[in-house]
């Protein structure tokens, strides 16, 4: 396989920072919440005035044969949201009709077995190596938590309306709450706060002290502290912003999937310090810390695009083919082996590195 090495525009771009005070009330517990009082946002306004969010581009029959192995899964639903665990080497992929994850060793490239889970995912992410994975149901409000390498459900916390991606960290677990508008904040298996600034909350991420959560309809990114206790701005973020990933120096890649772009920014202070342009609807993202590379797929190209982080701009340093609709990519940070679902054909592809 050649890499293909095309040079892009890189533009360093800065902006105001746009700055909100949240107004969050004191009201009574939310449902399964134990009776325990919470701070919970009032319902955000109605925004007539916004476009939809972003969403990935319908892909073509693809014109090359896809880049690596491909597994076929075997098990339909559409996969969508995956994260690979280095500590145990598994790979877990979200299906749906019925709800379950499918569990793939990922270094041997084999189909392990299926967990039902209580609600459809489109976003896993590992709550910390060795898990156990985060999954938020949007169809059921709830927020499982699932141990590896068995695939038990441990933890089922209800929160706002469709969840569509959480993360975890210093023992409170943050949820965007896509169409309840809210940021909910988990401790002890409960919520005690929800944030009410992101109209339509998608991708969250967590780095270097920051929790970030994409506005997917108002076209911003708020940051708040770990603490889960105070915002600290919201910055633009592109055209169409959907997913975002911690890249390894303390920062934030956001995929602008409207604006065929790349957006990175910094938390502390948030603001955006480079845009990349990239044509084709980028819309899936991973970071491999370990040989400083970023993963792009390109869903109306039916591509993955590699980036190298440096002291300076993103380079592009490789651009593969892939299996159709490649909605979704993971990477192992301790072999470096990535990996691409098909929400169209139900297949994996995976790369070595």
């Amino acid at each position: 396989m050649t890499d293909l090495t095309t040079p892009r525009h890189l533009r360093l771009l800065r902006q105001p920072l746009r700055r909100r005070l949240a107004a969050i009330i004191l009201v009574a517990a939310l449902p399964g919440c134990g009776g325990d009082r919470v701070e919970v946002a009032p319902p955000p306004a109605p925004a007539p005035d916004l476009p939809p969010a972003a969403e990935p581009a319908q892909s073509p029959v693809p014109s090359e044969a896809p880049a690596g192995e491909v597994l076929d899964l075997e098990t339909g639903g559409g996969p969508e949201g995956m994260v690979a665990d280095p500590v145990t080497g598994l790979v877990v992929i979200a299906l749906r009709q019925p709800n379950r994850l499918v569990l793939v060793d990922g270094r041997a490239g084999e189909v392990l077995r299926t967990v039902p889970v209580p609600g459809a995912a489109r976003h896993l992410q590992l709550a910390a190596p060795g898990g156990p994975v985060l999954v938020p149901g949007e169809d059921s409000d709830v927020l499982a938590e699932v141990t590896l390498p068995d695939g038990n459900v441990t933890a089922e916390t209800t929160v706002g309306r469709q969840p569509h991606d959480a993360a975890a960290v210093d023992g409170r677990t943050f949820v965007a709450d896509e169409i309840g508008g809210t940021t909910s904040v988990i401790e002890d298996g409960a919520v005690v706060r929800a944030f009410p600034e992101p109209v339509q909350p998608g991708g969250v991420v967590v780095t270097g002290g920051r929790v970030g959560v994409v506005d997917v309809r108002g076209n911003t990114l708020s940051v708040y502290d770990t603490a889960g206790t105070r915002t600290f701005a919201s910055v633009e973020a592109g055209a169409g912003p959907t997913h975002a990933v911690a890249d390894d120096r303390g920062g934030v890649v956001v995929a602008d999937t409207r604006g065929n772009a790349l957006l990175v920014f910094r938390l502390d202070p948030p603001e955006l310090v480079e845009q990349v342009a990239l044509p084709g609807t980028p819309y899936g993202l991973a970071v491999d810390p370990g040989r400083d590379m970023l993963w792009v797929t390109l869903t109306a190209a039916n591509r993955l695009v590699g980036f190298r982080f440096t002291d300076g701009p993103l380079e592009q340093v490789t651009s593969l083919p892939t299996v159709r609709q490649p909605n979704t990519v993971a990477v192992d940070p301790l072999t470096g082996r990535v990996f691409v679902a098909s929400a169209t054909d139900g297949t994996l592809q995976i790369l070595a590195p």
